[in-house]
C-alpha cells in the first residue's frame, strides 16, 4: 500500500500525478491524500476508457494518455510487479506492445477497490496519522514550495514544512510504515560555492524555505537512528513538466515565461540572466521517487540529488522556450525578455552531481531538458 501525500496547490507544480500512474503499476493499492485533483483525473480516465478513439485523437493531452495508458497495464499486470517507469511509456502504443490487451476487472472497479481520494492539511496531526494507517510507503510532497513566498511568509512556511514534516514523520512511526521517501530541495546547499553540488557539501541556507528544508534533512536523519525508519530524502532541483500552475507572483519561471509567451505578454528575468539553474524534467523525479521507495538495500538510506546534471542560465532557457514555442507559433519569435533586479533568497548557481543517485539508487535521467521541455511546451500550446 503507497501514500502519497501532499498540498493540492502544488499537486501540478510535482507532477504527483505521473507518480501515481507508476506506483499503480507496481500492483500496489494506493491511497491518495491531500490531492484534490487526483479523484478527477481518475474520474475522467474511467470515462475516456470507453472512447479511446477520441483520447487518442486529442492533442496536447499526453498526461490523459499516459494515465490511461499505465491504468491499462495495471489491469493486465494485475498484482505482478512490474515497474512502468522501465520501459517506455509516451504513447499508448508503446504500452500495448509490451502488455497487450486488457483482462481482469474493468478500470471502475479498480478504482473503487483500490483508491482513496482525501483532502488533509499535513498541519493537522491527527489526519496524518490516519492517512497512514495500513500504509507501508510513505511519499511525501507536501510544502510551502516558494522562495519568495517564504521570505514574505515565513511563519507560513515553518509551519507547513517543518511542523507538517514532523507530523508525518510521528505518523509513519507511529503507523508502522516501512519507509518514508520526502521531497527535499536543492535550496539547502545555500551558499556553498562548490559546483556541481554533492550532497555531503552544504552552505548556510539563503530563505526560510531552504533552513525549513534543512531543517527536514536533520529531523528525518534523527528519526532513522532513533527510531530505525526508514527515510530516504530526494533533493529536488528545479522540476518542471506538464501540469505546472502558471499562475500567481509565485509560480515556477518555465510555465509563467510560456503562458506569456504564448499571450504576447513580457517575461521578467531577475538579474542578469546568467543565473544558473538544473532543471530536471517531472518524468525523471517520477523515476527517483519510484527507486528510492522500492530498493531493497539499506545502504541507499540518507538524501539524493535529483536532476539533470547541466547548467542552464535563464538567458538559455528563455532561448530554449522561445524556440520551442516557435514551431508552432511563429510570431512569439519576437518577444524580448525584461531585466529586473535580483530577488532576495535566490542563490545565484546551481546545477547538481548526481552520481550518488547513480550508484546508490540506479537514478539515471531519461529526459533532457531539450526533450522535457518541448514535452512541457506542446502540452501548454495546446490548451
Amino acid at each position: 500500500i503507497v501514500e502519497v501525500s501532499g498540498a493540492a496547490e502544488i499537486a501540478p507544480h510535482l507532477g504527483v500525478a505521473n507518480v501515481i500512474v507508476d506506483l499503480l503499476a507496481t500492483g500496489s493499492t494506493l491511497r491518495v491524500n491531500g490531492l484534490r485533483e487526483i479523484g478527477t483525473i481518475l474520474e475522467s480516465t474511467a470515462r475516456l476508457i470507453g472512447n479511446r478513439s477520441a483520447l487518442e485523437a486529442e492533442p496536447g493531452r499526453g498526461m490523459k494518455v499516459e494515465l490511461l495508458a499505465a491504468l491499462e497495464s495495471v489491469l493486465r499486470a494485475s498484482r505482478k510487479r512490474y515497474l512502468m517507469s522501465n520501459v517506455p511509456r509516451a504513447r499508448l502504443e508503446e504500452v500495448r506492445d509490451i502488455l497487450p490487451g486488457i483482462s481482469g476487472p474493468t478500470i471502475v472497479d479498480v478504482l473503487d477497490k483500490n483508491t482513496w481520494v482525501a483532502v488533509h492539511a499535513v498541519v493537522d496531526a491527527d489526519a496524518v496519522l490516519e492517512a497512514c494507517r495500513d500504509v507501508d510507503i510513505v511519499l511525501h510532497q507536501a510544502a510551502l514550495g516558494s522562495v519568495p513566498r517564504s521570505v514574505k511568509e515565513p511563519q507560513e512556511a515553518y509551519a507547513r514544512n517543518v511542523e507538517g514534516f514532523i507530523n508525518v514523520l510521528d505518523a509513519a512511526r507511529d503507523a508502522g510504515v516501512s519507509r518514508l521517501v520526502y521531497a527535499s530541495s536543492s535550496s539547502v546547499y545555500g551558499d556553498s560555492p562548490c559546483l556541481p553540488k554533492v550532497e555531503a557539501r552544504i552552505g548556510n541556507p539563503a530563505s526560510p524555505y531552504a533552513a525549513t528544508k534543512r531543517v527536514n534533512e536533520l529531523y528525518a536523519e534523527m528519526y532513522r537512528r532513533s527510531y530505525n525508519l526508514e527515510v530516504v530524502g530526494l533533493r529536488y532541483f528545479n522540476v518542471f513538466g506538464r501540469r505546472q500552475d502558471p499562475d500567481g507572483p509565485y509560480a515556477a519561471v518555465i510555465p509563467r515565461w510560456t503562458l506569456r509567451m504564448l499571450a504576447g505578454e513580457p517575461c521578467q528575468i531577475y538579474g542578469d540572466g546568467k543565473t544558473t539553474r538544473d532543471y530536471c524534467y517531472i518524468d525523471n523525479v517520477v523515476q527517483a521517487n519510484l527507486l528510492a521507495a522500492t530498493t531493497g538495500e539499506e545502504t541507499a538510506l540518507g538524501v539524493y540529488n535529483v536532476a539533470a546534471g547541466d547548467p542552464t542560465t535563464l538567458n538559455e532557457l528563455f532561448a530554449l522556450i522561445q524556440s520551442g514555442l516557435a514551431r508552432k507559433r511563429p510570431d512569439v519569435g519576437d518577444a524580448e525578455p525584461v531585466y529586473e533586479g535580483f530577488r532576495a533568497g535566490d542563490v545565484r548557481h546551481s546545477y547538481a552531481d548526481i552520481s550518488k543517485a547513480r550508484e546508490g539508487l540506479g537514478y539515471e535521467p531519461r529526459w533532457t531538458l531539450t526533450e522535457g521541455l518541448q514535452s512541457t511546451l506542446d502540452w501548454y500550446a495546446a490548451l
